[in-house]
């Protein structure tokens, strides 16, 4: 009998959208319960809608007062939730991606996307521009829902079409890869070990 024996990853989970309401509501609450299972992940779900990170307090590297800057500071890596609004990401999700620097670093980020046909592929495909720029890593596995609006049970839950579970584990294995390497990298790192 062999156990498992890799340690316990923090992943932050950002919801990206601040509309009321909000797709990511129901998408939010189906990861949630998607990722309960996997044993080696403790998930913080830093929602941006209940995130206060001023325009005008950013300055060049980060803002100053960011509530939220531990949070992603203890992570190991990251599942962003990303709607696409008119071909690109949120203001709100590159707002809170400007506002820090060294917690994104050398970190993993995985992405789900949603949106009308393209599942959100363009708003994915453009944050994999942004994050490198802040020493960050994207994985190549994404999960992509086109039109979950459509999807939504009577109970208001989303219900994924046939394939997208594995695909979310297939994706949330490949995170899990790059965490635990690049977490062994940091702590090398820090012991000045070359």
């Amino acid at each position: 009998m062999t156990t498992d024996t890799s340690p316990v990853l923090r992943i932050a989970l950002i919801v990206g959208s601040v509309r009321s309401p909000r797709m990511a509501d129901p998408l939010t609450a189906w990861l949630r319960a998607e990722l309960a299972g996997l044993a080696w992940l403790e998930l913080d779900v830093i929602d941006l809608a209940t995130v206060r990170l001023p325009l005008e307090q950013l300055g060049p590297g980060g803002g100053p007062d960011s509530p939220i800057a531990d949070r992603l500071a203890e992570a190991d890596g990251f599942l962003v939730l990303t709607p696409e609004y008119n071909h690109s990401f949120p203001a709100a999700l590159k707002n809170a991606i400007d506002w820090h620097f060294a917690e994104w670093a050398r970190k993993p980020v995985a992405f789900v996307g949603y949106g009308a046909g393209s599942g959100g592929i363009r708003a994915v495909e453009q944050l994999r521009a942004v994050f490198p720029e802040v020493r960050a890593t994207t994985i190549r596995e994404a999960v992509l829902l086109p039109m979950p609006w459509e999807r939504l049970g009577a109970g208001g839950g989303f219900e994924p079409a046939a394939g997208t579970r594995d695909a979310l584990l297939a994706m949330m294995d490949e995170l899990r890869w790059w965490a635990e390497s690049l977490r062994a990298g940091r702590a090398r790192d820090a012991m000045g070990v070359g």
